[in-house]
Formats: C-alpha cells, structure tokens, sequence
C-alpha cells in the first residue's frame, strides 16, 4: 500500500510517498477533509501559508486518531517573504496558527513573489535569508526537513553553492504530459527529493485521450495513472481531492506501468493550455 511506503530525505527523515494536497480547500472546509484523508490511510498533508487553511489543517491533526509523531505535516513560507526578519516571524506564525510543536517540513513557497514570478529578478538574497530562517528554525527542532518549490536551477545553485544545510526538497508542477526531465535528473544528482504538485494537471489530463486509452489498458482510473506514473519517476505526488471515494481510489496504486507505456506517456504532447488554472503564475504558459 502506497500510504505505508517512504522516500528517506538526504538528512534521513523518512516522508510518505504520497501526500494529501489541500490547495483552494477553505479553512472550515479543510478539517473534514483532513481527517477523511487521515483515516483513508494518508499520513503526509500539504498545506501552506498562501492557502490560509492552516489553522483548519492543525485542527484536523489534533482532532485524528493517529498520533502526531506518525503524520508528516508540510507548509510553505509566502512567496512574498523574502528577509530574515519576515521569515523568522513567519516560521513561527505557522507553528502558532497550526497549534503544533513541530512542523515536518516547511519549504519557500516560490523563488519570487508571487505578482513578481514572470520578471526576471530571481531574489537570490530575499532567499538567502529566508533559507537562513529555515535553517535556524530547523536547527532549533521546529522543523524536521526543509526545502523549496517551484525552484529552477539557478534558485536551487544559490542555496546550495551559500548555505548550510541542503533543501530536502523542491516541489514543482510535474506530470503526465509535463516532465521537467532537467529538473528531475538535476535534483536527483544533488539527492533532492522532487514533489510533483497537481499531478492531474489541475484536470487537464481528463481532456486527454490518449492518457484514457492508458489507464483503460490497465485497469484504472485517469488519476491513479497519473499518480503511479509520477511514483515510476521516483517523484512524489500530491493529489488533492475532497471526495472521500476519490481519496481512497489515489491511493489504489499498486499496478506497474511498463517500460514501453512510460515511454508513450512521457512523448504525449504537452498541454499548452490549463484553462482557468492559467490565471495562477505556475500554470501560465
């Protein structure tokens, strides 16, 4: 079962193969949610600052059955948190509003500003001292892993070429249709761990033919390709979904594409559209 399987981060940490995404799930909403996943079997939730559901997503994980130390909780530092007064304050923020001793992971939500991601200023020092924060609040205990998303090369060479400790991982848009192969093969050299954020391309992947031929070839759903697909990868997915029948079939993974349809998936055409979703910067083309 995919819940009970881990990937060990480069500072040993074990984090679950797949995690529970909670992006555009409001606050009140989340805490069902949360606890629906948790008892499906998921231990690893996703959530950040930007989703402002944080204090629901910590609700959900004193209100579980299962005890804290067996849940692996991320968040995400705002994107517009570039200096080392901010993020100290941020860190700190999340710790408060989740009602948490610790977090697992807390990573830069993105290398820019959000209102700023299409300019060319890359903010190598706002990162710098962000990742100061980080390393300090993980230092300290009150995070147990640290990373980034949505980091290019040039982002991740600042961090590694300056500071201490080594991002654990950089979650970015990854799946069928769309495989930063670069990034991937990059990360891996440095033992980054990749997180494939909306491995469903926000839905997209529906809309696909091809990728229905595929999944109807082995059995399954659109979803549960697109998630073991990314798994075959050595990626790690993060679905999101708030029906619990859905939930459960995302974790129904346990099927092995072949050599020979990997390849076909990985050559389909890439989506040049995500429709509404493009109006967020990580889905603009």
């Amino acid at each position: 079962m995919i819940t009970k399987e881990t990937y060990k981060l480069n500072n040993g940490v074990e984090i679950p193969k797949i995690g529970y995404g909670t992006w555009m799930i409001d606050n009140d909403a989340v805490v069902d949610a949360v606890k629906t996943a948790i008892n499906v079997g998921y231990t690893h939730i996703d959530t950040a600052q930007a989703y402002q559901n944080e204090e629901g997503v910590g609700k959900a994980i004193k209100e579980s059955d299962v005890a804290r130390e067996d849940l692996f909780v991320t968040t995400k530092l705002a994107a517009e948190v570039k200096s080392y007064d901010e993020a100290v304050k941020s860190i700190d923020e999340s710790l408060k509003t989740m009602g948490l001793d610790y977090i697992d992971m807390m990573i830069i939500h993105s290398p820019k500003p959000w209102q700023e991601f299409q300019n060319e200023d890359r903010y190598f020092e706002g990162n710098l001292e962000a990742w100061k924060a980080l390393e300090e609040a993980y230092e300290a205990g009150k995070l147990k892993a640290i990373g980034v998303s949505n980091f290019k090369k040039e982002d991740l060479d600042n961090i590694l070429e300056n500071a201490k400790v080594k991002p654990q991982v950089n979650q970015i848009l990854a799946h069928i249709t769309n495989v930063p192969t670069d990034m991937i093969e990059y990360a891996k050299s440095k033992d980054i761990l990749i997180e494939a954020f909306s491995p469903l391309g926000h839905g997209e992947l529906f809309k696909n033919e091809e990728v229905k031929v595929v999944a109807e070839k082995y059995g399954v759903s659109v979803p549960q390709l697109a998630i073991r697909y990314d798994l075959q990868l050595g990626l790690l997915p993060l679905p999101k979904t708030q029906t619990p029948d859905h939930m459960k079939s995302n974790t129904e993974v346990d099927f092995e594409i072949s050599a020979e349809d990997m390849e076909k998936l990985n050559n389909l055409e890439e989506i040049k559209d995500y429709g509404e979703a493009s109006n967020f910067p990580v889905f603009a083309k």
